[in-house]
């Protein structure tokens, strides 16, 4: 993803790439310290706690504003990220994606509309091997958007797990598949199965440039912004809609 964005901010009109930098060195990169000087907006896509050490120290700084696109935070890092959050700007988002943020819509109505007690949910996503976080931010993304359309808290009913023998379904779970395999860019699916219909709602995503370009269109957004926390909703006025 880093190389994704890199690429596509020379394309982009009033953007410019200030600096490069990962956790060790390597050509053209530069140190943490020196991008945070350079940089108006840092786009990170790293891991938690990589993403957690980044938003202190730009916080520390008094900025730059941030973009962040990791995901698998515990309850303390993101509890971190929103200390953070209090001194500058930070959008961060599981996903990126104009679709996915569309289809987020979507689930919580559809959730809203079928009742718990006749639909059976089932969050499935599938991505490239090398991914180490399950389910995806995107799913969990998902998740929440069924559970607020519920009036449900989703960690009181996910079921992120199955193995051997688990007995039925809990009614009113919302269930959680996961497939890691080959190069798959994204693949969810958010299904609603009654016993006599499935209505399944999904987004497929082809090539990272769509998060890369999502992402730059966040920093073009975040770029002075008051501190504080949000996400691709707060970006494309989707909030209060």
């Amino acid at each position: 993803m880093g190389r994704a964005v890199a690429d596509m901010v020379g394309a982009e009109e009033g953007l410019m790439l200030a600096a490069r930098f990962d956790c060790g060195p390597g050509e053209g990169l530069v140190s943490r310290d020196d991008a945070l000087t350079a940089a108006e907006v840092v786009i990170d896509f790293t891991t938690p706690s990589a993403s957690v050490t980044l938003a202190e120290a730009a916080a520390a700084r008094g900025g730059p504003a941030l973009v962040i696109g990791s995901t698998g935070f515990d309850d303390a890092q993101l509890a971190a990220i929103a200390k953070a959050a209090e001194r500058i700007a930070i959008v961060r988002a599981g996903n990126f994606s104009l679709g996915v943020n569309l289809l987020m819509g979507l689930v919580e109505q559809a959730a809203r509309l079928l009742p718990a007690e006749t639909y059976d949910i089932e969050v499935f996503e599938a991505h490239h091997r090398r991914k180490i976080d399950a389910p995806s931010g995107t799913g969990l993304m998902l998740g929440e958007a069924a559970a607020h359309g519920r009036g449900v808290d989703l960690a009181k009913v996910a079921a992120r797990g199955r193995d051997g023998i688990t007995g039925p379904r809990g009614p009113g779970d919302i269930g959680f598949s996961v497939m890691r395999a080959g190069g798959i860019v994204g693949e969810h699916s958010v299904v609603f199965a009654s016993d006599e219909e499935i209505l399944t709602l999904s987004h497929s995503a082809r090539d990272r440039g769509l998060f890369a370009r999502g992402a730059l269109a966040a920093a073009r957004w975040v770029a002075g912004r008051p501190p504080g926390q949000y996400d691709m909703r707060d970006v494309l006025s989707f909030k209060g809609r």
